[in-house]
């Protein structure tokens, strides 16, 4: 395939030859972790280095033998898909002792290994990086004892390592998001979606123990994501009274017609004197006080298993990937650093400051310092909370401020999962915010048609959970019916306007943005927030919708895969959906373990078709028995999926035979992914206190209404690297190619790289963005969800 240009060729700068990496995985297991593992043992092969799997953690490099094995290309194929660590983990008592240490080093040096990637909690790398400060000492003992040769110290006289975070808990201080917690959010949200249905029929309440003993972030965001009525967590105990609150609560939401009541509770949920809160001391509590049907369910290791998300896969692989630049980028004086992720970008953090902040939470909880505790654990985590309050605890009337404004709100475009949690989370914070709302039914046909109506509190009540648009969506654009939308807005005295879609929503702003001029009922704030599953729109660098249709892919092509499994040998062409933009293609392709992905932005033509098919028949002569191609559904108009299928067909005969798959809408369908409803719960929260500051900054107090014609009243809220910007719709236009309705530029295209690297092609590789190391900062911006990354 045609290679994109890059500023920097990581080749030809960084090489491995002459290096032994060694990768192990260590303390509790996580979704992921084997993701990471083969990214590790593939970047390392193909820099040059000798790349090494150290079996069952700590115990393993302690008890050496076969426990320290060469790793191969073909011995991670079939991997990426799999739960847990294939390369085991052990809790090792004796590496914790000095003797297991020496014995550690001692096994090391046998195979040459100076560098480790340490796939683990804030415990495994502690001892990582004690285990680097005692390296030189470690060695001299083994000279005196006789076990190593004197030259020995000089040629392995430093070890490296670098960490990468697996842990379902996301506990550990520096990063946004650790591997196998997206994974261990969809196993819950998976077991809450079940439980709610069955709630509903028997009017019953459930409570819900997830795990977390010191850390409360998988019972905060899972509550967020299903709209729970209460949640408890370690870090914010609840305050003295909390019982009679809760129950208040509850009878509340019975008597505004909700059939169910669900209460989650972090495994090490505690109150204001440290007492545990259980979920049996909750259940009895309920029945005592409401006599409501109440039932108990422990979701335990659950969370801990099952397939990796596409979210930590893409996590894992990046991670990997970086934490062998890292490793080659090292020197004697460089401290361990760990590879972390900030909004959207990897950055690499010193590993003992951020286990010293991860320390330092658990010490302001045990002196009862809580809301240090919550921001220690970063702003993300705050905001979580700050969210959760926001929507799920409805002030008194009597408390609410008066601001007399009426905000729209609307879906325009495709369906997209996660477009109804936005929309919630828009009319519970513009109703806290003392704004009257309104639903537009069926995006600008609706609204030129009159389709307007109030909406209340609990009319979105369950919304979060549900695929699809319930306001009902359509692609109308505004332009050919503007008199008809400005006379809806003066009828109902809109003052503002809340856009959930796409890239035909960007283009609805553009153009009431420029009808301004003529109507002055489009002189309101306007914000969008974008949601599709093309990711496509300008400005932002990932929509609501995209993860829930990535999960489909990659659901879809591990099940494609395994079809093959048994037969002989297969190449599946798979088409995505995106219009012209390869995001699903692309992202899809490096979380399935793709072979190829072609897109409309790398054109390609029949030499690179010919190329991969000659690259696919020599995998296929090893022990790889199955290859996987995608194909964005505009990428070429000649080379469509039934041409690519039928030359794989052709070409390879004799050596494997092919497949093709259309995915069609499957990938518009379904309930949102607990990232979709988070980001698009959190960027509308966010989105709704901004238009808010605009009613109040633009109102005329003389006139007595409101009046906004600035660029920078008419915005879209994107997520940008590290941060969520809002951005003026008409700045971004210079940024879009309106023909194939994608950005001019778009951050993706960096990762295709790793996909093709990961799949043993020899290609360049962009470091000029790699991860450099920072510092921790205490509540370092995290605006972006904590779970915004890929």
């Amino acid at each position: 395939m045609a290679q994109p240009d890059t500023k920097k060729i990581f080749f030809e700068n960084l090489s491995g030859a002459g290096k032994a990496i060694a990768v192990l995985t260590s303390g509790g297991d996580a979704q992921g972790m084997n993701a990471a593992v083969r990214a590790v043992v593939r970047m390392g092969l193909y820099v040059g280095a000798k790349v090494y799997f150290i079996h069952e953690g700590y115990q393993g490099m302690v008890d050496g033998g076969e426990n320290i094995k060469e790793a191969t290309w073909e011995s991670v194929s079939s991997m990426l898909q799999v739960g847990g660590t294939v390369i085991g983990s052990a809790r090792c008592k004796e590496f914790r002792s000095h003797e297991g240490r020496l014995k550690a080093a001692h096994n090391l040096v046998q195979q040459g290994i100076t560098n480790l990637c340490v796939i683990g909690g804030d415990g495994s790398l502690t001892g990582a990086n004690l285990f680097r400060e005692e390296w030189s000492g470690l060695l001299g003992e083994l000279v005196d004892q006789g076990l190593i040769e004197a030259d020995a110290v000089q040629k392995y006289s430093a070890l490296h390592i670098v960490g990468m975070v697996g842990s379902i808990d996301n506990d550990f201080c520096g990063t946004d998001m650790t591997i196998g917690t997206d994974s261990a959010l969809h196993r819950i949200i998976e077991v809450v979606d079940a439980i709610m249905t069955t709630a509903q029929s028997h009017q019953r309440t459930f409570v819900l123990e997830v795990m977390g003993r010191h850390c409360g972030y998988l019972a905060l965001v899972s509550a967020l994501a299903c709209g729970a009525d209460w949640v408890l967590i370690p870090e914010m105990p609840p305050e003295d009274g909390w019982e009679d609150k809760m129950c208040q609560k509850l009878s509340a939401n019975r008597a505004g017609m909700k059939r169910l009541n669900i209460i989650i509770v972090a495994e090490g949920a505690i109150d204001r004197n440290n007492k545990s809160i259980t979920t049996d001391l909750i259940k009895n509590l309920v029945v005592k006080c409401l006599g409501f049907d109440t039932r108990v369910t422990i979701l335990g290791h659950v969370q801990r298993g099952g397939t990796p998300s596409a979210f930590d896969r893409i996590l894992a692989s990046r991670m990997g990937v970086e934490a062998v630049l890292a490793l080659l980028e090292t020197t004697a004086n460089t401290p361990a650093c760990v590879v972390s992720l900030c909004g959207n970008q990897s950055v690499r953090l010193p590993l003992m400051e951020c286990v010293q902040m991860t320390q330092e939470v658990q010490k302001a909880m045990d002196e009862k310092r809580f809301e240090e505790a919550v921001k220690l654990r970063g702003r993300s985590f705050e905001n979580n909370l700050k969210t959760y309050k926001l929507l799920a605890h409805r002030k008194p009337e009597s408390e609410l401020p008066t601001s007399n404004f009426n905000v729209a709100v609307l879906n325009v475009g495709a369906p997209a999962a996660g477009m109804n949690a936005a929309v919630r989370s828009a009319v519970r914070v513009g109703i806290s915010e003392g704004h009257k709302m309104f639903a537009v039914s069926d995006g600008f046909e609706g609204f030129y048609k009159g389709q307007i109506k109030e909406i209340k509190w609990a009319d979105v009540g369950g919304w979060t959970g549900q695929g699809g648009s319930l306001l009902g969506t359509k692609r109308t654009l505004p332009a050919k019916h503007v008199d008809k939308i400005a006379e809806q807005m003066r009828m109902h005295n809109i003052n503002a306007l809340l856009v959930v879609g796409g890239f035909e929503a960007f283009e609805s702003l553009l153009q009431l943005y420029e009808a301004r001029a003529t109507y002055e009922e489009l002189c309101i704030p306007m914000c969008m927030l974008p949601a599709t599953i093309s990711n496509n729109v300008p400005g932002t660098d990932l929509s609501i919708g995209a993860d829930t249709a990535l999960n489909a892919i990659v659901e879809t092509c591990d099940r494609i895969k395994q079809s093959a499994s048994g037969t002989k040998r297969r190449v599946f062409i798979i088409e995505t959906m995106g219009g012209y933009c390869g995001y699903l293609a692309s992202v899809g392709g490096l979380a399935a373990g793709a072979d190829a992905a072609y897109i409309y932005e790398e054109p390609f033509d029949i030499r690179d078709l010919q190329a991969n098919v000659e690259h696919l028949t020599e995998k296929m002569k090893t022990s790889i028995q199955r290859g996987l191609v995608l194909r964005n559904e505009n990428s070429n108009e000649n080379y469509t999926t039934d041409f690519i299928y039928q030359l794989y067909s052709e070409e390879g005969k004799g050596v494997f035979d092919s497949r093709k798959n259309v995915l069609g809408h499957m990938q518009q369908g379904g309930a949102p992914s607990p990232f979709d409803r988070n980001f698009g719960t959190k960027i509308s929260a966010k989105a709704m206190q901004w238009v808010t500051k605009k009613l109040t900054e633009t109102f005329r107090q003389d006139e007595g209404r409101v009046f906004a014609n600035t660029e920078d009243s008419c915005c879209l809220l994107g997520m940008r690297r590290r941060a969520l910007v809002f951005q003026p719709v008409v700045q971004l236009k210079e940024h879009t190619d309106f023909v194939h309705r994608i950005p001019k530029e778009q951050w993706w295209l960096k990762l295709r790289p790793l996909m093709k690297i990961l799949a043993k092609y020899k290609t360049s590789y962009d470091v000029s963005d790699s991860g450099q190391l920072e510092h921790v900062v205490r509540n370092r911006p995290k605006e972006s969800d904590a779970s915004v990354a890929m």
